[in-house]
């Protein structure tokens, strides 16, 4: 296999920048495109209810993935350290450990999903109305879980390995085997809800055998490492366990802010707007994705950049790498947001039949919506380059700001204030509010570094 050359530690940050963004955006817009081909399929092949139901268990698929993304980034942090410091045998070890914690944790989320399926999905927000259909796409979307780890927690941990064109190839199989799989067993076989669960089940599995196969055969410095049986060695892998859960915590935060944020939404519009409202709000569910995605491609590719250069020690390196990165993050998020302001009747009508009641709903809420673009870039931007140096507190204290401690209370106040537009307007709000605290912490932060500097040198 063709590896990329990626030198982190002296190599131009603009190229090494260019070299992790494009094949990380291109992964991830390809995944979020799946999440919008599933939505039109679905919503057009089966009805908007059926969309509802699939924003009823999305928030769980969201924790799955938090969890896979919790340890992924917890483990390249680590292991970009430890790979800067040499000490290639640590970081298979901490690879490994990863790997091992968090198939233990899905596959509790797995058990526990198929003995109380019903309970689940009614904490998730589920009505009468929708529970037969949420239950076919919740128990034929477990099968997929583990797998779906497997891509999860790789993606970062190949990025690091130096190939993000890989992990790019391997994100653009399975979306693209799940849109076709979509479409097949949706419309010419007739199989509904459980025909799209089918679909992301199978394109999980595919997906998570391409990153087993690259760590058994293909990786350079990042092997699974057997590990010992010993008390002493349990004790060190539950001590790294959870360093990796405290550095990748923001991230799982992030995932679960996202479901946090159906969950409320789903809440409020039910109460609002009934069935209908819930069937609106999805559209912008399907298409918050594609925000996540762009923004997160920013922080995922300067991560391996800042990580190897802080524990190489070389903070000029570190600095100029969030320059770019915040650079980037504030065009994508302009784009996004013109394109939601724009583009609101046509995204809309990508999951909704325009007859729909439905339809007007969600083409008058997405502009509101799309306010957020700008914000939430630069806010995933700030919280990614605050993990990549172990500030795991500062971190996780802005996730919890902008995915729970602003947002739930902007879903129950800013509709009594604004009406229906408040509901859209919460998100937008959580993450503006979050960017204003960033902002003045981190300029306060290097008026700080500035003083203690002319402190310290010489008259």
């Amino acid at each position: 296999m063709q590896r990329d050359k990626l030198d982190f530690g002296n190599g131009n940050l603009n190229r090494l920048f260019k070299a992790m963004f494009f094949p990380t955006l291109v992964g991830m817009v390809f995944n979020s495109v799946l999440n919008i081909c599933d939505g039109m399929f679905v919503g057009h092949g089966v009805g908007s209810n059926a969309l509802a139901a699939i924003n009823i268990v999305a928030p769980l698929f969201l924790i799955c993935t938090g969890i896979g993304l919790m340890f992924g980034i917890g483990a390249s942090v680590i292991g970009g350290i430890r790979l800067a410091e040499n000490n290639v045998k640590a970081a298979r070890i901490i690879m490994t450990q990863a790997y091992i914690a968090g198939a233990m944790i899905f596959g509790a989320v797995i058990l526990i999903s198929l003995l109380y399926t019903k309970p689940v999905l009614y904490a998730l927000g589920c009505s009468p109305a929708l529970e037969e259909l949420a239950t076919d796409y919740l128990l034929w979307l477990l099968p997929g879980l583990v797998f779906f780890y497997l891509q999860c927690a790789g993606m970062m941990l190949i990025r690091l390995d130096g190939s993000p064109r890989y992990a790019m190839t391997v994100q653009i199989v399975g979306a693209v085997t799940n849109i076709f799989l979509d479409w097949l067993m949706v419309f010419p076989l007739g199989m509904g809800i459980k025909g799209a669960s089918v679909a992301t089940s199978i394109s999980c599995i595919v997906a998570g055998l391409m990153v087993l196969c690259y760590f058994l055969f293909f990786s350079d410095k990042l092997k699974f490492y057997r590990l010992k049986l010993s008390v002493k060695s349990l004790r060190l892998s539950l001590r790294n366990t959870a360093y990796m859960a405290k550095i990748g915590l923001a991230t799982f935060i992030a995932e679960l802010s996202i479901g946090i944020v159906m969950v409320a939404g789903n809440y409020m519009f039910l109460a609002y707007l009934g069935e209908t409202g819930v069937a609106a709000y999805s559209t912008g569910c399907y298409l918050f994705p594609m925000i996540f995605s762009v923004s997160n491609a920013v922080a995922v590719a300067a991560q391996p950049i800042i990580s190897f250069n802080y524990g190489a020690g070389k903070m000029s390196r570190v600095s100029g790498a969030l320059r770019i990165a915040a650079a980037t993050a504030f065009i994508c998020g302009v784009i996004i947001s013109l394109v939601m302001w724009l583009g609101a009747p046509g995204l809309s009508g990508i999951f909704i039949d325009s007859a729909d009641s439905a339809y007007p709903l969600a083409a008058k809420g997405l502009p509101l919506l799309g306010i957020c673009a700008v914000f939430f870039a630069l806010n995933i931007t700030f919280i990614g380059y605050y993990q990549s140096r172990e500030q795991a507190v500062r971190s996780i204290l802005y996730m919890l700001l902008r995915g729970v401690i602003f947002v739930v209370p902007g879903f129950i106040i800013l509709p009594r204030l604004l009406g229906v537009a408040g509901l859209w307007l919460a998100i937008p709000v959580s993450e503006a509010l979050t960017l204003l605290v960033i902002t003045v912490l981190y300029a306060c932060s290097r008026l700080m570094q500035h003083k203690q500097a002319c402190t310290k040198s010489p008259e």
